[in-house]
């Protein structure tokens, strides 16, 4: 009889959901032109996922008719006692500036458990079969991170470099946004929002990919800023924006989110001590703003670099290469985290550096934008809508 120590990835996914069988519902997600079937012993987390994913559900059937779809992948959430198992997980490293435990994995053959030390949530991530097992529906939100993780390796196994940015579409075109920690890209993002005709692309990861056909890292700086012939295409994940109060309580649009009696108190906070309270909130995009107000895919038009202070001065907005200005990458830069596996079925590394170069290649000739001097997001706006107008 194997120890779990020499489990494989079929091993656990059948220990993990041993004794809670599945129902017949399903539902079935389209993300651009990656499909996913989320199958799960709980009617009530489905519900959940539905709601939440809606405006990407385009069926429910049962798993056979799913599966005759091309390149489907088969997703199982259970709702269940957070699972002890008797393995040795290892921390995964934070990012910069990051303290306490978070994630801590384990590499099984073909696969890796990603434990969640604050909800004690098990994942198993695996090329065909991932499986989340927990408490499901006290941590939906992590269920719905782990189905965009999928959604995020396929993207990176198909060449797209992942940042850490927002977007917002505006007739096919793009406006992407990095900031360093606490600069306020969730909350500029949103007030792009409030713009006749623009939509919700991404809040917090955003995927950019070079055309094969289009210049390459060693042509960069020949073109304009503003030009679109760089050939830069973006994408993003569908998961509602998370934010704080500080977002929400100087956009009107957002007012609702809060009580009366919770905004009300927010708003007697000093401004500084407002902007770096972390309390978080999720952003129904197709409740606050309408059905059509959310896309995935677009031209990159131009990415900001928000680089501002509180006490700064006037807001400056200056076109800058990422060559010459290597300081600056940090801010968009981001790690792929502990799920995400590689075609060849390796997974990557907490100690596996950053590849810069990668991102000056993929922005060669693309509108890049360092904002700088002090925090001023009408002016932002302001220059934001002439340039999409």
């Amino acid at each position: 009889m194997k120890t779990e120590s020499e489990y494989d990835t079929v091993d656990w996914a059948a220990t993990l959901s041993a004794g809670y069988p599945l129902l017949e519902q399903r539902l079935n997600l389209q993300m651009g032109a990656c499909r996913l079937c989320v199958q799960s012993n709980s009617a009530e987390l489905l519900a959940r996922l539905q709601h939440y994913f809606r405006h990407l559900v385009v069926s429910t059937s049962s798993v056979q008719s799913t599966l005759m779809a091309e390149s489907t992948l088969m997703l199982t959430a259970i709702q269940r006692p957070a699972p002890e198992l008797n393995v040795s997980f290892t921390d995964w490293r934070r990012e910069t500036g990051k303290s306490g435990r978070k994630d801590a994995y384990y590499d099984v053959p073909g696969g890796r458990l990603v434990h969640k030390v604050r909800t004690g949530m098990v994942f198993l991530q695996c090329a065909q079969s991932p499986l989340a097992a927990g408490d499901c529906l006290a941590n939906d939100n992590q269920v719905i991170n782990f189905i965009n993780a999928q959604f995020m390796t396929w993207l990176q196994q198909r060449g797209w470099l992942i940042c850490h940015a927002a977007a917002v579409e505006y007739q096919g075109r793009s406006i992407a946004i990095a900031a360093f920690s606490g600069g306020g890209k969730s909350t500029s993002m949103l007030r792009l929002l409030d713009l006749a005709g623009t939509r919700f692309l991404t809040n917090d990861r955003l995927f950019i990919l070079r055309e094969p056909d289009s210049p390459t890292g060693q042509q960069h700086g020949q073109q304009e800023p503003g030009q679109q012939e760089h050939g830069v295409k973006v994408a993003g994940v569908p998961k509602l924006p998370r934010i704080n109060p500080g977002t929400i309580v100087n956009n009107p649009v957002l007012q609702s989110i809060l009580s009366p009696q919770r905004r009300e108190q927010l708003q007697s906070l000093p401004a500084a001590e407002l902007w770096e309270l972390e309390e978080k909130y999720d952003v129904d995009v197709l409740a606050l703003y309408g059905d059509d107000r959310i896309q995935h895919l677009a031209e990159l038009d131009c990415f900001l670099l928000l680089n501002w202070q509180h006490n700064g001065t006037q807001t400056v907005i200056q076109a800058v290469d990422l060559d010459q200005r290597r300081d600056l990458l940090p801010a968009l830069m981001k790690a792929p985290g502990p799920f995400y596996q590689q075609s060849n079925g390796q997974f990557h590394s907490d100690q596996t550096p950053l590849d810069a170069q990668r991102y000056v290649d993929v922005l060669a000739g693309a509108a890049v934008y360092e904002v700088s001097g002090g925090v001023d997001f009408d002016a932002l706006v302001h220059w934001c809508r002439q340039r999409l107008e």
